[in-house]
């Protein structure tokens, strides 16, 4: 199960999945998605055609931007872990201390904007990864100071790799 949260002319909206269906605002919606690429896809829903393209993936945040016909909508992803962690009251634990930082994906180290010593704060970008031809933007989960790099730029990088230590 999973939910994105949007927002569109200013209004809020919840798509969720259960049971292979798909539900926004918990009214179910049947619609037709096709992939045209590996960051886009097309979209047929009530009779309209819909371009979708991958515009930005903040793996740390869960957070994407969706290219939709020429606009950008700026999605919010929480998994079934985010959800049972809400539904218990504890999703908003205070995490003010950063942890290591590990390759999220297979991919190769584009630029690393961070050196042993610097003190960042949540949000803050840590590098760039290319993967599935993608640039994605590490950002700081939390706040901390880096204590040593494990990679350097153009090394690639396996999934879960330790990468900057704080």
């Amino acid at each position: 199960m999973y939910e994105i949260k949007f927002s569109q002319s200013e209004k809020e909206y919840r798509l969720s999945t259960k049971d292979g269906n798909i539900f926004i605002d918990d009214k179910q919606v049947d619609w037709d998605i096709s992939k045209t690429d590996q960051q886009s896809f097309h979209i047929i829903y009530n009779d309209q055609t819909f371009n979708a393209h991958l515009v930005e993936i903040d793996y740390e945040s869960k957070t994407f931007k969706l290219q939709l016909n020429g606009k950008i909508i700026e999605l919010e992803l929480k998994d079934k872990m985010d959800l049972l962690l809400e539904e218990m009251g504890i999703s908003d634990l205070d995490q003010n201390q950063m942890n290591d930082v590990k390759a999220p994906m297979p991919g190769l180290i584009i630029d690393i904007m961070v050196s042993p010593g610097d003190e960042v704060k949540k949000g803050d970008p840590l590098l760039i990864l290319e993967a599935m031809k993608m640039e994605n933007v590490i950002k700081a989960a939390g706040d901390g100071t880096i204590a040593e790099i494990k990679a350097n730029k153009g090394d690639s990088v396996e999934k879960n790799q330790l990468i900057i230590q704080f």
